[in-house]
């Protein structure tokens, strides 16, 4: 089943004619992913690896079945875009751009509230259900399907330990990258519970790092709500207080942004802590998944 998409996902790119957006396209739909659709204002009625440009998502809904937007709309552009893709009634938007104002992210998360609109991001490489479609920019050649659930603040370390799995035999589920924050759509604690539900997903695995209480969000829905279990990779251990590491979400305020802290209250909520990357695939053998 995998969550927030599948091999049936209907997909929109906004932003599909700019190089990155068209480099992108083209890689998603040799992946396999269905893109129906195109939006770039002013050059509607145009083709793009064979797909139909649109001026607007709203004419493009009205021609095709959309489930899931993928945004690749500069930072400036960003909040008129998601509003225009949420007010069409589409339930899921990919939020790829790094650096939208904080304002911004808040009108566009509440609105997407009002209207029961999920958005994944901003800055997020995406999300990726090996073997049935890729919503993002994940290098898919570091995975393969599977029973293990991945949710990351940071992608080029799912990239990694998605890489480390594959190597040694396990797939994923799905690999969501919640992106770099310090306002985020979807977080950590909202992707382990669709995890939980998720009848594919039988282990998750957690990556985090300082900066933020997310992963204490996360270690209290783990000890009320989760029986599947959990294994969290927390990076920056030596990382002193004030330090950023990475991007906005990254960055140590107090005790509860520290490692230290993140690991205790995982652990306590019964998460299996890994050292490395390396340690994750011998702790799945453990399981017994």
């Amino acid at each position: 089943m995998a969550i927030l998409i599948d091999e049936n996902t209907r997909v929109l790119v906004q932003g599909a004619t700019g190089s990155v957006g068209s480099f992108q396209t083209q890689i998603m739909q040799e992946y396999g992913t269905k893109i129906v659709a195109g939006v770039t204002p002013g050059k509607g009625g145009r083709k793009l690896h064979g797909i139909l440009i649109y001026d607007l998502v709203e004419e493009a809904v009205q021609g095709q079945q959309v489930d899931a937007v993928i945004s690749f709309v500069p930072a400036r552009f960003a909040k008129d875009a998601a509003i225009e893709v949420i007010g069409s009634g589409i339930r899921l938007l990919v939020l790829t751009a790094e650096g939208i104002p904080e304002q911004d992210v808040l009108i566009v998360l509440r609105y997407a509230a009002i209207k029961g609109a999920t958005v994944l991001g901003p800055d997020t490489p995406g999300v990726i259900s090996p073997g049935k479609c890729k919503l993002g920019v994940h290098p898919h050649t570091m995975f393969m399907g599977g029973p293990v659930g991945i949710v990351s603040k940071s992608g080029s370390l799912s990239y990694e330990v998605g890489r480390v799995l594959t190597k040694n035999g396990v797939g994923q589920s799905t690999v969501v990258g919640i992106g770099g924050g310090p306002i985020w759509g979807l977080s950590q604690e909202a992707v382990l519970e669709m995890f939980e539900k998720d009848p594919e997903t039988e282990v998750i695995v957690l990556l985090g790092e300082v900066g933020g209480r997310q992963e204490h969000d996360a270690a209290r829905f783990i000890s009320q709500y989760m029986n599947k279990p959990v294994i969290a990779l927390i990076v920056g251990r030596t990382a002193p207080e004030g330090a950023q590491m990475g991007h906005a979400g990254a960055i140590i305020e107090g005790e509860e942004g520290t490692a230290a802290s993140k690991i205790a209250a995982l652990e306590k909520a019964g998460a299996m802590i890994a050292k490395s990357s390396l340690d994750i695939p011998e702790l799945i053998k453990k399981i017994g998944a």
